[in-house]
């Protein structure tokens, strides 16, 4: 599941304005979804600690 979601994460982080059409000149919208990705590893890591 991990695999999929690392995945996922990078064809979003990567191609995700080409595919949705956004318009992210100033790179926020790169940021939110990193600060995503690594709040919910913190979280997983926590609940399974």
């Amino acid at each position: 599941m991990a695999g999929l979601a690392m995945i996922m994460f990078i064809a979003l982080f990567a191609f995700g304005s080409q595919y949705f059409g956004w318009e992210d000149a100033g790179g926020q919208i790169q940021l939110a979804l990193f600060s995503a990705f690594l709040f919910g590893i913190i979280c997983g890591y926590r609940v399974n600690k």
